[in-house]
């Protein structure tokens, strides 16, 4: 007869507390874990839902990515660790797309290093800039790890809202000098995610300036650099000062290669040196195999305008749907991202539920998610919802014939 064993034997109750740290506890759940769980009571239903709320490409990762991954396994059998930094070869295909691209001229050796995905060298810069009590300034909406990397690093984000009235631009001028003295990192993205937004040239100027002089380093997030749907390409900060100026890049929605995990910062060496030291404690460097695949990612356009195309139809479809249901027309500049305005009387959360009733079924994040209250408790996000033009054609197309099923001009929000 088997017996228990006294030594590896759960206990009948927990005798250990296992508490979270008050940071961790602080948190709001992160939003798209929570879009997630939506997606999944409606599939419990036995509804069949069209998800645009988690901006996760499902276009397949392009064959010469694929295919020079699959030969960097076996040329890189027995590389060990990759380097912190990335290799070479990787920084070297970087500064030179970043030439033809932004036409800067960047060091490879000094002012580039790679990353896991920007996600990663987002949150953990903090920790190598921010001392308890500094400021980071922070855009509302945007991309959590902004101000949740502050958090961690014991800094306190302070944030701006990105607004219709101002073009989804800050109002560099209502910044409050009680903040902007204590202000150490100040964070901007364009092409704007959520927005879409892109930002002219006399932006980059205004705040490349506001920065320098007041002593604030300026982090711009160009994760959806190539995702534009205008006449020309949008632009990057390090076009207008490297002196205090850093930008962030992935290849998760420039190539489809959100699996992969690989991206960059670059710019000012001395942001770019604080960067590397961070991650020599905190992580390890992007597999070698990878860093082969973002090469020859990097080398390729074609399937860059390809996946811009395809997303310009996407967005068309499902614009012209909300248009007919009676919504604002909210046709993005950029990004793989709608951002749209909800009905008069609606807010964010009850249009986004709205849309999740089975007669719809489409899934989309509200704005109220993904921004954070401004000092004096406003929303930004309160009245939009995001739609991310990840389902595949078929799928936005019979989800513009799901929307046309209601009328917001008449339909009101619950009680």
């Amino acid at each position: 007869m088997p017996t228990s064993n006294p030594t590896t034997a759960a206990p009948a109750s927990p005798t250990v507390a296992v508490k979270a740290s008050r940071r961790l506890a602080a948190l709001r759940p992160y939003a798209f874990a929570e879009v997630d769980r939506l997606v999944q009571k409606l599939k419990a239903e036995g509804a069949v839902p069209i998800d645009f709320g988690v901006g996760d490409p499902t276009v397949p990762t392009p064959e010469l990515v694929r295919a020079a991954t699959r030969r960097g396994v076996d040329a890189h059998a027995t590389a060990g660790y990759p380097s912190y930094v990335g290799g070479a070869a990787f920084r070297s295909a970087v500064a030179a797309w970043m030439g033809k691209r932004f036409g800067v001229d960047l060091d490879p050796a000094t002012e580039i290093t790679s990353s896991i995905g920007s996600k990663e060298i987002i949150f953990n810069l903090h920790e190598g800039f921010v001392d308890p009590g500094d400021v980071v300034i922070v855009p509302s909406p945007g991309y959590p790890p902004y101000s949740r990397g502050t958090l961690f690093a014991e800094g306190t984000p302070w944030f701006y809202p990105i607004e219709a009235r101002n073009g989804f631009l800050p109002d560099l001028a209502s910044f409050p000098e009680s903040v902007v003295s204590r202000a150490k990192l100040m964070w901007i993205c364009y092409p704007n995610s959520p927005t879409g937004a892109v930002a002219p040239k006399s932006f980059f100027r205004d705040v490349v300036a506001f920065c320098r002089d007041r002593g604030i380093l300026l982090l711009s997030d160009e994760a959806y650099s190539e995702i534009w749907f205008g006449d020309e390409p949008p632009h990057s900060a390090l076009e207008f000062s490297r002196d205090g100026v850093a930008s962030v890049f992935s290849m998760s929605k420039r190539s489809a290669m959100t699996g992969y995990r690989i991206g960059w910062i670059a710019g000012d060496r001395r942001i770019v040196d604080v960067v590397k030291k961070v991650k020599t404690n905190i992580d390890s460097g992007t597999p070698n195999f990878v860093q082969d695949g973002a090469v020859a990612a990097l080398s390729d356009e074609a399937h860059v305008a390809a996946f811009r195309e395809e997303y310009r139809r996407k967005c068309s479809v499902l614009v012209r749907a909300m248009v007919d249901a009676g919504l604002d027309d909210c046709t993005p500049a950029s990004t793989l991202y709608v951002w749209q305005r909800v009905p008069r009387g609606w807010d964010s959360i009850a249009f986004a539920k709205r849309l999740l009733m089975k007669d719809v079924a489409i899934v989309a994040t509200p704005g109220a998610w993904i921004s954070d209250p401004l000092a004096d408790g406003r929303n930004p996000g309160d009245e939009f919802v995001r739609f991310a033009l990840v389902p595949s054609i078929e799928e936005t197309e019979e989800a513009a014939r799901r929307l046309r099923r209601i009328d917001f001009r008449r339909e009101r929000p619950p009680e």
